[in-house]
């Protein structure tokens, strides 16, 4: 597994839906320094992409925009 994100938890677990959406498999896990409060949508996370496919996921998610979405 190779990391693909790092930010708030409500955005990482945004990406991995839309990531499964491409069948690309991610996982999201709250950091270490995350609080243990489940509600707060706002701690900090990180997503991880299999290493075959995070090629693939960075030029859907980071790539020139004319391959847009």
């Amino acid at each position: 597994m190779k990391l693909f994100y790092s930010g708030p938890f409500i955005t990482a677990e945004t990406l991995v839906v839309m990531l499964e959406k491409h069948s690309i498999s991610a996982t999201c896990e709250p950091t270490a320094s995350a609080s243990e409060d489940p509600d707060d949508l706002g701690r900090p996370a990180r997503v991880w992409v299999a290493e075959e496919d995070f090629d693939v996921a960075h030029r859907l998610f980071y790539g020139e925009k004319e391959g847009e979405l």
